[in-house]
């Protein structure tokens, strides 16, 4: 494929995700889905009833087996080794840094086993199975090579922690991500925050080296990223930062300890058409308490434009199939979760 052929497909999977997504369920019939939306699981993925955040335990593997499908070739255009590359080069997105990252290799609940990973080790294997979707490539000889999406050996499976936000009041936050601005799920609708499960500004760990700690964890990562979706604060947090010492960071470990600030994990799941992980969580936050969290909530971050909207068991379209699956996880479990509305 030349130069331009390839900037066709990708304008055409950034102007067509809500569609292609649509295309990519119906390849797998078979498959679970979360909630009855499209979001692909397996059996044991997402448990009958919400588990506090403190319950799911996090292993580490430092030398994991590499997935079978890696740093996929197809539909490149000359001269260009990974998708990740040739998107920096004819179709760069606002945000698209390779940080170090975690990679999901077992999720036997309530245990998630984890080893390194870097950010663009998911966007050349997701991105590329999306363009080829997207690009009409005859028999889709990418996915069909990586087979199952929910099979974790299959590929890099990186992971995002998707936390639909609710108030006691009602409400939720909602974020339109914007194409130009973002490497995946543009131009669709999605809860907040969202963020790669990844280490704050370090290493994940490369072969032989455990992760940073105490930063393997979801709740700091979760806490970072209400500061940079929802506050828009700067991702670069400097040299000497120290997490347990960030006024924002005290604040929402306190009211959590509280029991102001609830936060539970929900389950995962598969996009069918980028095969993206998501961790599916919720934190539910009392109405005086958000106010004073985030009353100076933006209009417009860094990856799109930001809004509430009523928890009133609809879901926006088009929506993300994560969203869409943490809101209606969210919606079922609501009186567990001390949410009435509806």
């Amino acid at each position: 494929m030349d130069e331009r052929g390839w900037r066709d497909g990708r304008a055409a999977l950034n102007g067509g995700r809500a569609r292609l997504g649509e295309v990519a369920s119906a390849l797998y019939p078979d498959v679970p889905r979360v909630a009855a939306t499209p979001l692909l699981c397996r059996e044991g993925w997402v448990p009958d009833a919400p588990v506090p955040l403190s319950g799911v335990r996090l292993d580490w593997d430092d030398r994991p087996v590499p997935p079978a499908v890696a740093d996929p070739p197809d539909g490149l255009p000359g001269g260009h080794r990974t998708y990740a590359e040739a998107m920096a080069a004819l179709a760069p997105p606002k945000l698209l840094e390779d940080r170090p990252s975690y990679r999901l290799l077992d999720a036997a609940l309530p245990t998630l086993r984890f080893g390194p990973a870097r950010y663009f080790d998911g966007v050349n294997v997701g991105e590329s199975v999306a363009h080829e979707l997207a690009a009409g490539t005859d028999g889709l000889p990418l996915r069909t090579r990586i087979g199952d999406p929910c099979d974790l050996t299959r590929r890099p499976a990186l992971c995002a922690i998707t936390t639909v936000t609710v108030t006691t009041s009602g409400s939720y936050v909602l974020h339109w991500r914007d194409p130009a601005k973002v490497a995946h799920a543009g131009g669709l609708h999605q809860v907040m925050p969202v963020g790669v499960f990844q280490p704050l500004g370090g290493e994940a760990g490369s072969a032989g080296a455990a992760p940073r700690s105490p930063d393997f964890d979801l709740w700091r990562c979760m806490v970072r990223e209400y500061a940079e979706e929802l506050l828009g604060m700067d991702e670069n947090y400097g040299a000497g930062f120290v997490q347990d010492e960030w006024p924002f960071h005290q604040a929402m470990t306190t009211a959590r300890d509280e029991g102001l600030l609830r936060a539970h994990f929900l389950g995962l799941g598969v996009d069918p058409l980028t095969f993206a992980l998501d961790l599916l969580t919720v934190v539910v936050v009392e109405r005086d308490l958000f106010g004073d969290l985030f009353g100076a909530l933006v209009a417009v971050n860094d990856e799109g434009t930001v809004s509430m909207a009523p928890f009133d068991g609809t879901v926006p379209r088009p929506m993300q199939p994560a969203g869409a699956a943490a809101l209606a996880l969210a919606w079922r479990h609501r009186e567990a979760l001390g949410l009435t509305g509806g």
